[in-house]
């Protein structure tokens, strides 16, 4: 009896009180004790929360701590470096770059330089005096008949409906006024893409959204429509991404405004599909075949492909396609697993996919291994936000970064990781019309595009103190990991990275011999029996 007492103490507070203002007259207290009671009630007959129903009224405590948990471990609890998915020090940077801020630190770095998995850059005694401040990459094969001069580091596919109407326009504006790409993201090519002039990369998804017939398939006629427009500089077919790859997605119809609606080409308020995988394509060949088609539809722009990697034998299956086909993507992006912008199954984000080093070079290897390389241009996406995960990128084969959260905060994102529920405080991901308020175009376009400037600075300090002018003569062997608190190994004996050609020549020598042997340019599924290829008696 003493317990249930014990664990009553509101509700008989609040009863105490109103006895006490009533005879006192004290009818004020009543605005609070009321409440206490009615919500004391409520908790006590009530059958789905065990933890209101043995303590009514004061079990909702715990649920005010739970939701402030992650402000005050974010502001008041974590340290600058440990934080996630960005860090203090990280997402400071960020704004002080875009702010147009000091960037720099005084009294020595915060990390452990003999902690795992500390690596570093190798400089040289004869640093670069003019490097390029502004590094650009030529995009188009000699399949393609207008190339595409691209930025080192541009913002990475997010969708108007996932991004506010006022992030994609800022995004858009910084993307003009600082020179590089935004890419839509495979919810359409909307009027807030293009009001501003900026370059973007048109990404096609399984849902076809924005070329899509009354069934949900590619529509070739409205993708040339759209495609022509002469801000789309590429396309880009999506296989999947880093976040939730092979789900798809669902958009609320609820969610389903007129304009979203009209922009992706689907009902009014229904809900809007994303399928798990295309219905266009099913093998490698016919993948390329149909780039192939929406670089004809687009009168010879660059077309590319993004996924994230997973089994490792279907990036040597694409290239076997492109070997069998004689059709090569002007690029592929490879999307990191620890990439993700919006919302996806806590499975699929924390366990599903390969991260973004290990799919970089697996790739970077596929297609060297294969002699394509020449033909074929690499793209890294996933949690790029400094000049260091630039150059570690482009050493490991990449030719350009894409980023996506990082921009997100440059025009006013603070990780309040409210992506999902359409409450954002700073009117980033919401559709919400007062919400969106906050964040004011012309002023966060401009922190954008000076986020991205400051950054490319930072790469050419990196870049000269390596004795270069240009990122893309990083190698791996410039970039150091450590393997332990007493030893470290250049990256290029850290991973194995394939000679030219060598799949063609002598693929058994190789690490990927049976991944190989399994790739086919007519299926993703192994077309040899990987339990017994990789069968071991050792």
């Amino acid at each position: 009896m003493v317990d249930m007492l014990l664990r009553c103490i509101v509700p008989i507070a609040a009863a105490f009180f109103t006895v006490v203002a009533i005879a006192a007259g004290w009818f004020w207290i009543l605005l609070f004790t009321i409440p206490a009671l009615a919500v004391a009630a409520y908790d006590w007959f009530q059958s789905s929360w065990t933890i209101t129903r043995n303590y009514p009224a004061a079990g909702r405590l715990r649920w005010l701590a739970l939701s402030l948990r992650p402000f005050i471990r974010a502001y008041a609890v974590e340290d600058d470096t440990h934080g996630t998915p960005y860090s203090y020090a990280a997402r400071e940077l960020i704004k002080t770059r875009s702010h147009g801020l000091a960037d720099t630190i005084p009294f020595g770095t915060e990390l452990d330089f003999y902690e795992e998995p500390h690596h570093w850059i190798s400089h040289s005694m004869v640093p670069e005096r003019n490097p390029d401040l502004s590094p650009r990459v030529m995009v188009g094969n000699e399949q393609s008949s207008k190339p595409y001069s691209a930025s080192i580091l541009n913002i990475s596919a997010m969708s108007f409906g996932a991004l506010s109407a006022n992030a994609v326009k800022a995004m858009n504006i910084g993307a003009r006024d600082g020179g590089f790409y935004q890419d839509t993201g495979e919810g359409g090519l909307s009027r807030h893409h293009l009001e501003y002039g900026g370059d973007l990369v048109w990404e096609i998804g399984s849902g076809y959204f924005g070329a899509r017939d009354k069934d949900g398939h590619f529509d070739p006629e409205k993708f040339r429509d759209k495609a022509s427009n002469d801000a789309v500089k590429m396309t880009e077919i999506k296989v999947s991404q880093g976040a939730k790859p092979g789900h798809g997605g669902m958009l609320l119809g609820s969610k389903v405004t007129p304009e979203i609606a009209e922009v992706r080409g689907v009902p009014v308020y229904e809900n809007c599909l994303s399928p798990r995988g295309h219905s266009a394509f099913s093998t490698p060949a016919q993948m390329l075949e149909f780039a192939a088609s929406m670089r004809e539809l687009s009168g010879g722009k660059p077309v590319g492909i993004k996924f994230c990697v997973g089994q490792p034998h279907e990036p040597f299956a694409l290239v076997k396609a492109m070997m069998t086909t004689g059709i090569y993507p002007d690029f592929i992006v490879v999307d990191g697993a620890e990439g993700g912008t919006g919302a996806a199954p806590l499975e699929l984000a924390d366990w599903v996919g390969m991260p973004l080093w290990d799919g970089l070079l697996l790739m970077r290897n596929a297609l060297v291994g294969a002699g394509l390389k020449q033909h074929v241009r690499l793209a890294g996406s996933g949690k790029v936000f400094s000049g260091m995960g630039l150059a570690h990128n482009l050493a490991l084969g990449a030719d350009w970064c894409n980023a996506a959260r990082a921009f997100m905060m440059s025009v006013g994102c603070i990780q309040a990781q409210r992506c999902h529920t359409g409450t954002c405080p700073t009117g980033v991901t919401t559709q919400d019309k007062w919400r969106q308020r906050a964040l004011v175009p012309e002023e966060q376009g401009r922190h954008a595009a000076r986020f991205h400037k400051k950054t490319l600075e930072a790469l050419a300090d990196i870049v000269a103190a390596c004795g270069y002018a240009h990122p893309q003569d990083l190698q791996p062997h410039h970039i150091m990991h450590r393997v332990g608190s007493h030893e470290s190994v250049p990256l290029d004996k850290l991973h194995p990275f394939l000679a030219e050609g060598v799949l063609l020549s002598d693929p058994d020598s190789t690490i990927y011999a049976d991944w190989w042997r399994a790739a086919s340019s007519d299926s993703f599924r192994p077309v040899e029996d990987l339990v017994k290829l990789r069968a071991s008696n050792a």
